[in-house]
């Protein structure tokens, strides 16, 4: 008999990959979300329409449920974190906590959760030439107001699940994950597909808005390898908050030069010092990643971000026919 999972937040960007990973490795698959996946339908065998904020239909998400994936999460870019505050808290702290206990009282096995790099100390990314962050890292803890806060409380949570009530837990700090059918307008996408799109709707030679000075750094990961990572961190033995990410760092006014290489297009720079640009640095050590699964993300960025490319610039040409103009964000 397949194994009976719970992948909440399926109707988001990683959540809807994670799903379709899961079905195609033979799965039998719940989605819950409060949307449905905004580009596709969803390949859960069962997809149900729940607000996880209700202690309720967290019961009824996890009734039946052998292993959950909990991606579900009130979050966005970095305008998007920095300006929702008390928002993204109160949402995730009612949705972690209720979904944790509805897996102890249904008998769940397995508990996956989806953390974020967003733990780590400004303290220790106050430079472009950042040290990678290790996992023990997070502590003395100072994390992102707000975003990082929720998600350094509930890693503990499940400290705390796995000590008291024997639930299996995992934790996975994520490190900027990118890739198609997701986000790319709207206020809650994240710097590529941001920078994908404006670069998609200007001409030849035009200039586009970049937050910051774009000397800021760092690493992105493919949603492929991050599926792939997150997969076998459930499989594996391993209870501790671990980074999934690449090593590689660049800086964001290298990313627009790659995207607009790829795009086969000139793109001038004009830079806002006025728009939050978050940490000055963050890279993920990678050490205890492959240590514990043997494996890290292998898919180069530039692979990653031609995919990426092609699919939002797709999205948006209906949009692109039109005089030359200043693309503004």
């Amino acid at each position: 008999m397949a194994t009976r999972v719970l992948v909440t937040g399926a109707g988001g960007f990683i959540g809807h990959h994670l799903v379709r990973y899961l079905v195609a490795k033979g799965y039998w698959v719940r989605g819950v979300d409060i949307k449905e996946p905004a580009f596709e339908t969803s390949l859960a065998h069962d997809f149900q329409l729940l607000d996880l904020r209700r202690f309720d239909n967290c019961l009824i998400a996890t009734s039946g449920i052998d292993e959950v994936y909990h991606l579900a999460a009130d979050m966005g870019g970095i305008g998007y974190i920095t300006s929702n505050r008390a928002d993204i808290a109160r949402n995730d702290i009612l949705i972690n906590t209720h979904m944790l206990e509805a897996s102890r009282v249904n008998g769940v096995r397995r508990f996956l959760f989806s953390s974020s790099a967003c733990v780590y100390p400004d303290y220790r990314q106050d430079s472009p030439d950042v040290t990678p962050l290790r996992e023990e890292d997070a502590y003395p803890a100072a994390p992102e107001e707000g975003y990082g806060w929720e998600k350094l409380f509930t890693e503990k949570l499940c400290q705390y699940y796995a000590e008291d009530y024997g639930l299996e837990t995992r934790v996975v700090r994520f490190h900027n994950v990118y890739g198609p059918l997701g986000t790319y307008e709207g206020g809650k996408e994240k710097a590529p597909a941001a920078l994908c799109r404006k670069i998609a709707l200007a001409e030849d030679g035009d200039e586009i808005e970049i937050w910051g000075d774009g000397e800021q750094t760092r690493s992105f990961m493919y949603v492929d390898d991050c599926v792939e990572g997150i997969h076998r961190l459930m499989r594996s033995d391993y209870r501790q908050p671990l980074n999934l990410g690449t090593d590689r760092l660049v800086t964001i006014n290298e990313l627009v030069d790659i995207i607009a290489a790829i795009a086969g297009k000139r793109i001038r720079k004009r830079h806002d010092l006025t728009k939050p640009q978050g940490v000055r640095g963050r890279n993920s050590d990678n050490t205890r990643l492959r240590q514990v699964l043997g494996w890290e993300p292998e898919i180069p960025l530039e692979q990653g971000l031609a995919l990426t490319y092609r699919w939002i610039a797709r999205q948006v040409a209906p949009a692109s026919h039109g005089q030359r103009r200043l693309v503004v964000v």
